[in-house]
């Protein structure tokens, strides 16, 4: 493959992740329905991996079992980090602390895959503009977040189980990365995340019983959004995941969580009319630029040349 189609391959996953981080960062609006009509996060887990398992199945490989026990303990772990401990500890979170709180921590996502990364796997080098881009997306996350209005509230139990799912999404981009390189099919591979997601979610309503009606079902507005979380964002947007980590490495899909914060602020605006003022406005503009300068760096001697011609004309 030549350069010239190497890079424009890339650019192609860079896309995908990019329509993966526009989908998640609209489940917010999904969710917040769904919980309104009184079901709980762990029953809306339940339904949207139930709907992407069953999906997957007709597209995925029958396989059943890896082809050892080692690498079927590895999607188990997939199944745990990327499903039932992620979104239980998110969840979980919210019961302690304010969303804002979630909302900046949960993007600290990008930095753990990126020290994990260094720990576990040394073919992907980390670059030196990694950290300042991290550092100004990060601050444009918290602009979008308070969106003009400062709340910040100290809670310890609330910020460390967010932290808890930050670093299980940056297990989960490792784990992926080590599955795709022993050539597992990724259809595959998504299928038994999802499987082991579910299978290792149900301990959880032991404590929790599920006490929705089934019959709200009938009502279309429900019925779409499950479809919506379970087909779109589930099913779709983690076997596009997937193929993203595989081909792009975990480092540089995971800074597409950043942009996670401005869309569902901006989808909220959309959608459920909430204000969206010029302070957030500015966060999204510091998370492009972060993002950009975490991904692609920046020239200083190019902006330093640059610069001269302006001041000489």
């Amino acid at each position: 493959m030549t350069e010239n189609k190497l890079t424009e391959s890339r650019w192609f996953y860079h896309i995908l992740a990019l329509f993966t981080s526009l989908v998640w960062g609209t489940t917010f609006i999904s969710t917040k329905i769904l919980l309104s009509n009184g079901f709980s996060p762990a029953e809306i887990l339940l339904f949207r991996f139930f709907i992407a398992y069953c999906t997957i199945w007709i597209f995925a490989p029958k396989k059943l079992l890896a082809n050892n026990i080692k690498d079927e303990l590895t999607f188990v772990a997939a199944g745990i980090a990327g499903g039932s401990l992620y979104f239980v500890t998110e969840n979980m979170a919210l019961e302690y602390t304010l969303a804002s709180n979630v909302s900046i921590i949960i993007c600290t996502a990008p930095l753990f895959t990126a020290l994990l990364v260094r720990l576990f796997h040394k073919s992907e080098k980390l670059k030196p503009t990694l950290l300042t881009g991290s550092f100004i997306a990060l601050l444009g996350v918290s602009l979008v977040v308070f969106n003009g209005s400062f709340m910040l509230k100290i809670s310890p139990m609330g910020d460390i189980l967010t932290i808890m799912a930050a670093l299980s999404w940056a297990f989960y981009s490792i784990i992926i990365k080590s599955l795709n390189n022993k050539k597992y099919n990724v259809l595959l591979v998504t299928r038994k995340v999802f499987f082991y997601g579910l299978v290792t979610l149900l301990p959880f309503f032991l404590f929790r019983p599920m006490n929705f009606e089934w019959s709200a079902f009938s009502n279309p507005v429900i019925l779409f959004n499950i479809i919506f979380l379970g087909f779109l964002a589930s099913m779709l947007c983690f076997f596009l995941w997937n193929v993203v980590v595989k081909h792009i490495g975990a480092v540089s899909a995971s800074n597409y969580i950043y942009l996670g914060p401005a869309i569902t602020s901006v989808s909220a605006y959309i959608f459920l009319d909430e204000k969206i003022t010029p302070i957030a406005v500015l966060g999204c503009v510091f998370i492009l630029i972060g993002v950009f300068v975490a991904e692609k760096g920046f020239n200083m001697q190019f902006l330093y040349k640059g610069f001269s011609k302006i001041v000489k004309r």
